[in-house]
């Protein structure tokens, strides 16, 4: 600080910051000020470091909040998925969807299909994790946990509230749709949280049985041609069709033996389609 430069009451200014609520200002004024001084920068420069460095750790706070409510599985992110196993996913097209732009704002879907141990969880997890780092809210769940939520909802006599507060939430992640059982109460909370999503917020569904063999969730015949067709409507349908990784790994683990897997674990691993994404408008 210049000799001539009045002094600095250090204490009030932190309760300024405080009260115009800049906890990272606060933090890092006095190294960026000695810094400026030495340095001769120009006040607007110091003003501008400090100003992006309050965005930087607000953005930074904010993605650790919602990382911490999303639930996602740990480990599951894009760098660690197998695309090479999985050829008919495009990782471009993947990686575009990880923006959330022009989708997420429309409340189009993502479905997932193929057998067990292919994939499907950890790229709707990695998805997930991209989204949450671009600034959108998600939230990870097997479809059974909340359905049975939903369902105490319900018995007290607050479903809607609890689906309303699902709103907060830009893409809502049911994973396993498959292991809800067949039970009336439970697959009419289903429906109606599709229903309630449709054409407003995002849904992404990972699911062993493609759509002609949903009335093993849906009883009600005319409950499942209802769920699928909100469900399709703006809808990307990713089938993942390939070898369970679980197996795969298996094999090779008994053919080279000490040498790591090649392909990353994954929670359900998913197979890749033949066709590859379909977009139904």
């Amino acid at each position: 600080m210049s000799r001539n430069a009045p002094a600095i009451d250090a204490q009030r200014l932190s309760l300024i910051l405080n009260d115009l609520r800049l906890p990272a200002i606060k933090l890092i004024w006095p190294d960026f000020t000695t810094r400026a001084d030495k340095e001769g920068w120009p006040g607007a420069r110091l003003l501008a470091a400090l100003a992006e460095h309050e965005i930087a750790e607000r953005d930074r706070r904010r993605i650790e909040r919602h990382l911490g409510e999303a639930r996602l599985p740990p480990g599951k992110t894009l760098d660690s998925f197998a695309f090479d196993a999985v050829p008919m996913i495009s990782r471009a097209r993947v990686t575009a969807l990880c923006s959330g732009d022009g989708w997420l704002e429309k409340g189009a879907n993502l479905i997932f299909f193929g057998p067990p141990g292919g994939g499907k969880t950890h790229l709707a997890a990695a998805i997930g994790l991209a989204l949450i780092e671009n600034g959108w809210r998600v939230l990870f769940t097997r479809t059974s946990d909340l359905v049975q939520k939903l369902q105490v909802a319900r018995r007290e006599l607050a479903l809607e509230a609890a689906i309303a507060k699902l709103d907060k939430y830009h893409l809502l992640i049911l994973d396993d749709l498959a292991y809800v059982t067949k039970d009336q109460a439970e697959t009419s909370v289903l429906f109606e949280l599709i229903s309630a999503r449709y054409e407003r917020r995002s849904t992404l569904i990972t699911a062993n049985q493609p759509f002609g063999e949903w009335n093993r969730v849906f009883p009600d015949p005319a409950m499942t041609l209802a769920a699928v067709d909100r469900l399709v409507h703006h809808a990307t349908i990713f089938e993942m069709n390939v070898e369970s990784y679980r197996r795969r790994s298996a094999i090779q683990r008994q053919s080279r033996a000490g040498r790591p897997p090649t392909f990353a674990t994954t929670k359900s691993n998913e197979e890749m389609s033949r066709s590859d994404n379909q977009t139904c408008e």
